[in-house]
């Protein structure tokens, strides 16, 4: 019962998790009211951002994919091992 009331706790008050008006002033349009803090200082910053997503999803697209299918059919295989 105590998770479930924290998790109620925290979803209902995530809202003093967005940006401050004085973080929202300076954050540029695509980032305001969401972030705190300076914003971006270049462009090369977004092109990271995007990298690591890129990043981000891949492995976890590939991990699913070789989790749920991993296509190893080898008999001698160590995973077999577990199986016996």
């Amino acid at each position: 019962m105590k998770k479930v009331i924290t998790t109620l706790a925290l979803v209902l008050f995530q809202i003093t998790a967005f940006a401050c008006p004085v973080c929202e002033r300076n954050q540029p349009q695509i980032l305001r009211g969401i972030v705190h803090g300076s914003g971006p200082d270049s462009n090369w910053d977004y092109v990271s951002i995007w990298i690591t997503i890129l990043i981000a999803f891949l492995t976890l697209f590939f991990s699913i994919k070789w989790l749920v299918k991993p296509g190893e059919k080898n008999l001698d295989h160590i995973k077999y091992s577990i199986f016996k």
